[in-house]
């Protein structure tokens, strides 16, 4: 009688962000019950050990027990220069780069099967000396990905998805930025990443358009007749299901919502606003089209809370759970 073959566990890879931030404090808060609430599946965390060892303290967990049982790995990276709650120091910019490089790194190599990414300070790394838009772009160059889409989700039976057909630009140049054949490419990612991660057979995606009233017909602009109308029309002609443009200012209410599974905003303070309203603290930031699974939380540094042992690990917690997910969903497609 042979015996069944052992499965390989999941291994999530955590980078701790920011060290004067809530990063490594929140990481070792979402772990205290890694054992119990996702059993079978691995953490690799990145980041300095003592650092680490140092914040689980300020949340009460026992790091050093937490990680003999087995569920939590660290991959150690020294801090170039100590850390304190709160103080920010552009000597650690290229540790914080680090950190996601390394993550990275593993994750092409398959040593990770996931990236879930703590919060860091875009400033740092810039006074660092390195340009840095954020993680979004920083993911998609070191991947060689041409077109990457950023989504945050809530969490719950019919999560609220939204993602962004533009991210970090002023509004002034939003409207250069959409084009027909972009559009294209973005549903087609949103599409494709929500039926292989997130198992769904036949999305359903509801796009605002850009103007107010969505354009009134014209009236007030005609980005939804020359570009938005003529993409969702190529989307359909290849089995996308994709609807709208729907005025932004009445689309987000449960007679559309319910039987959505994603609404694709224009431009990033078009959805997140409505997004985080409904979920901040337990909502989850995705970038879809990667050809590795990266989650992160939904919030910033927080550096008045760090090291208080006062900041909320739900939406840690919430990445963690995301990422597991559509790990598992991956590896059995």
């Amino acid at each position: 009688m042979t015996s069944a073959p052992s499965v390989v566990p999941l291994n999530i890879a955590i980078t701790t962000g920011e060290p004067a931030g809530v990063g490594p404090e929140l990481t070792a808060a979402a772990l205290a019950g890694a054992a119990a609430h996702w059993p079978g599946v691995k953490f690799t965390v990145l980041g300095d050990a003592g650092l680490l060892a140092q914040r689980a303290r300020a949340v009460g967990v026992d790091w050093a027990a937490l990680r003999a049982a087995g569920h939590v790995a660290v991959s150690s990276r020294l801090l170039a220069a100590p850390s304190h709650p709160g103080q920010l120091d552009a000597a650690n910019g290229r540790y914080v780069l680090g950190l996601l490089d390394d993550a990275i790194d593993g994750a092409l190599a398959g040593v990770f099967d996931a990236i879930v990414t703590a919060p860091l300070q875009k400033s740092t790394i810039n006074d660092a000396g390195v340009p840095f838009t954020g993680h979004t772009e920083y993911l998609a160059e070191r991947t060689g990905t041409a077109r990457v889409v950023m989504m945050l989700a809530g969490t719950g039976a019919r999560p609220l998805r939204v993602a962004l057909a533009t991210t970090h630009l002023p509004l002034k140049d939003v409207p250069a930025a959409l084009s027909i054949d972009g559009l294209v490419e973005t549903i087609a990612i949103i599409d494709r990443d929500l039926r292989r991660d997130f198992g769904l057979p036949v999305p359903r995606i509801l796009v605002t358009g850009l103007n107010p009233h969505a354009g009134e017909n014209g009236y007030l602009g005609r980005e939804e007749i020359d570009v938005i109308s003529p993409a969702l029309a190529r989307a359909a002609q290849g089995g996308i299901d994709a609807r709208g443009p729907y005025p932004a200012d009445t689309l987000f209410q449960p007679r559309y919502l319910n039987d959505a599974d994603c609404v694709l905003a224009m431009f990033h303070d078009q959805g997140l606003p409505v997004l985080k309203f409904a979920t901040f603290g337990e909502g989850v930031n995705i970038t879809l089209g990667l050809p590795i699974i990266r989650t992160s939380v939904d919030h910033g540094t927080a550096l008045d809370l760090a090291g208080t042992g006062r900041a909320d690990a739900g939406s840690m917690i919430a990445a963690l759970d995301t990422a597991v997910t559509m790990a598992r969903n991956r590896r059995a497609a």
